[in-house]
């Protein structure tokens, strides 16, 4: 890099709004990645916390589980340990249109156009949420314990992710390897629903192959929890775009009424035929949920055609790497074909 870029950049950085986000995402990441510890070291020391103890061999086990039975690409991911000082690592804030189903979305270098945000800094978070509202978006703001660098860094694991129940864990930790195995960029939706594919079904097979049977039964229900609410977002949002479709453009108001009804009757559906199947989320979870165009494109970003995703891996004969390598396999040869059109 030339002494003239490097200036360019630290200006763009210090003064521009993607450039202070990306600054400061940039400081957090090395704050992080400051406090690493070795997993193994760990593990290996008694005089680490028992439950702590536990869960960082777990997380080996899964990482060397992916590696040896998945084929995906860890390199030092998840082979260190970093306690941060607050129980959420990001805010993640989601935007769309409220009188179309389409996504804001956010610009960045080298990875390109995303439709979320992730906030190390809250108070940031909670200010852009509000001026996206006050600019007539619909608005979701939520919590997320991991994130992927998308193998740019050895992520480590972070005190957030631990917290969770090691059904989770391993999901987590399966979700984010893959990432770092296969990401095509500008398909965020392809991606997260994917990392879902293979995160709960990979954690199906690790507790299978590790012979624990109550955990697989938790798996599994976790699976199946997600292949019913995957149908409920997608039959929404199908619902949706029938309205907007219905009327032109131009009737913005007309277009927002007819999504608060398809909402309405969404909710009910949501309440009473859908929460019932759920398996592993708690009594009156249904009726928290809120419903608007950014819920339910947020939704579908790690939801989207799992049961296409699932087809693949029964056709594959149930074996989940060789599942992976075919759905890679197709996603490429599309993104070639979209290439190579005029």
């Amino acid at each position: 890099m030339s002494g003239a870029t490097a200036v360019l950049l630290a200006v763009v950085l210090g003064i521009t709004p993607t450039g202070c986000y990306i600054s400061r995402a940039a400081f957090e990441e090395a704050r992080i990645l400051s406090r690493r510890e070795p997993i193994a070291k760990l593990v290996a020391d008694s005089a680490t916390d028992p439950v702590l103890r536990a869960k960082l061999s777990l997380v080996l086990e899964a990482r060397r589980f992916a590696i040896d039975s998945l084929a995906l690409e860890a390199g030092k991911s998840f082979t260190a340990f970093s306690r941060l000082d607050r129980d959420t690592l990001v805010l993640v804030v989601s935007a769309a249109y409220r009188d179309r189903l389409a996504r804001k979305t956010w610009w960045f270098p080298v990875v390109g156009r995303f439709p979320y945000k992730g906030f190390f800094d809250f108070p940031g978070a909670l200010r852009t949420a509000e001026a996206l509202r006050s600019d007539g978006f619909d608005v979701t703001v939520g919590p997320s314990s991991a994130f992927s660098t998308l193998g740019w860094f050895n992520d480590p694991l972070v005190s957030t992710t631990v917290k969770a129940d090691s059904i989770t864990l391993v999901n987590t930790i399966i979700h984010e390897l893959l990432h770092n195995t296969f990401f095509a960029k500008g398909q965020v939706s392809f991606n997260e629903s994917f990392a879902t594919f293979v995160g709960g079904r990979g954690a199906e097979h690790f507790f299978r192959a590790r012979g624990d049977s109550v955990s697989l039964r938790r798996a599994e229900n976790d699976w199946h929890d997600d292949l019913v609410l995957g149908a409920f977002w997608e039959r929404t949002s199908h619902e949706v775009e029938r309205v907007f479709a219905s009327l032109p453009d131009t009737a913005r108001t007309e277009r927002i009424a007819a999504r608060d009804s398809v909402y309405a009757l969404a909710r009910t559906r949501l309440v009473d035929s859908i929460g019932p199947q759920l398996l592993t989320y708690p009594e009156g979870w249904a009726q928290k949920v809120r419903l608007n165009n950014a819920v339910l494109l947020s939704r579908r970003v790690y939801a989207e055609r799992l049961d296409h995703f699932d087809s693949v891996y029964v056709a594959e004969g149930r074996d989940l790497k060789r599942a992976i390598q075919r759905i890679i396999a197709l996603q490429a040869a599309a993104r070639t074909a979209r290439d190579s059109l005029p």
